[in-house]
């Protein structure tokens, strides 16, 4: 299960006027607990005007680099990112979640593959973690990167990709689409979409010949981005991809509408950590997770948007409905797993197990 313990920041790093990198100090008895896998996220918790606050960053070093750091982009109306870019300072501490996340594949030192990623603005920071432990574990893999910015002062860890391109020449391949600042090819300004995607799979690759696909960024692109390789009969079980801010689309608001004229009485029993506990949950707006924090139990969680698989659980007995999910795979959804923070009742009771 995964565990909070406070850290200390020992570097704050300036990325970009709206994006700054924090490194922490893992005391030697922690670091097998923050041991991470590249692409995998941390969350981060502390207290503002007296409220909890949590959120989730991308790690955005390699398995391989010695070091564990988030980058933390700045956004309108963000608490912890207008924190964490204005007043985190070297020294504070923070509580810190042990690594989760699934948003990887194996690496193997004989693989021959080619990986091909798409991001837009922050969502480089997990992508950077995987291309960097795939160019430095993988020798004979080759990396294409599209990366999506509005200028390029805007481009997070701009230099540390030009580096790698140096570093790893004739593996790494990079191509920066711009929206706001004019390039000598129309094919690199505007937005990451699909149309752009088919045209870079008509001009710069051949979808057929990538391994591994990896999307991460604004949700509507990474669905089209998705939609688009699949339509080239690409498998989808090598298009990877992670939301940073998942918004209910209107399946899912129409699934609350029904919930709060349809509610259900029901009861709920929650196994964690070999404890039991039993509460009612009379209200069709509340998900599994929200009841329990109102009944007092501390249940794992991170997100809320159905993106992070932190507050993942087995469903033991009875049936729930879910409003998105952007975590689990079809086959851990078969086998009874379920995301509590998006989970309603449908049976008078429901038994959830933390610890299968």
């Amino acid at each position: 299960m995964p565990k909070f313990h406070s850290l200390r920041i020992k570097e704050v790093r300036r990325e970009t006027d709206e994006c700054v990198s924090v490194a922490f100090e893992v005391p030697e008895g922690l670091k097998p607990e923050y041991r991470f896998i590249q692409g995998q996220h941390l969350t981060l918790k502390t207290k503002l005007d007296g409220e909890e606050v949590r959120r989730s960053y991308s790690i955005c070093a390699s398995p391989f680099d010695d070091t564990l750091r988030v980058a933390i982009k700045k956004l309108e109306g963000g608490r912890f990112s207008t924190f964490a870019n204005e007043k985190l300072q070297v020294g504070d501490s923070l509580e810190v979640m042990t690594p989760m996340g699934r948003f990887f594949t194996k690496l193997d030192p004989a693989n021959e593959k080619h990986y091909v990623a798409f991001a837009a603005g922050s969502g480089i920071t997990p992508i950077l973690s995987i291309m960097k432990a795939v160019l430095q574990r993988e020798p004979k893999s080759e990396f294409t990167l599209f990366y999506g910015n509005r200028r390029t002062d805007t481009i997070i860890f701009h230099e540390e990709i030009e580096g790698l391109k140096n570093q790893y020449m004739g593996r790494l391949s990079v191509f920066h689409v711009l929206s706001r600042e004019l390039q000598g090819s129309g094919l690199f300004s505007g937005r990451i979409d699909a149309e752009k995607c088919s045209a870079f799979c008509d001009m710069l690759l051949d979808p057929q010949e990538v391994d591994e696909f990896f999307l991460c960024g604004p949700e509507a692109m990474v669905h089209d981005i998705r939609d688009t390789l699949t339509s080239m009969a690409v498998d989808k079980s090598n298009i990877h991809f992670e939301l940073f801010i998942a918004g209910l689309n209107g399946k899912a608001q129409q699934k609350q509408e029904r919930k709060k004229a349809q509610s259900v009485n029901a009861h709920i029993q929650i196994t964690l950590d070999g404890n039991s506990f039993e509460f009612p949950l009379t209200s069709g707006q509340d998900t599994i997770l929200e009841a329990a924090q109102k009944a007092g139990a501390a249940l794992p969680f991170a997100c809320k948007g159905g993106v992070c698989c932190t507050c993942r659980a087995k469903l033991m007995e009875g049936e729930v409905e879910m409003d998105v999910n952007y975590a689990l795979e079809p086959e851990e959804v078969e086998a009874g797993y379920i995301l509590t923070c998006q989970s309603h009742p449908k049976t008078d009771r429901v038994v959830v197990d933390f610890d299968s």
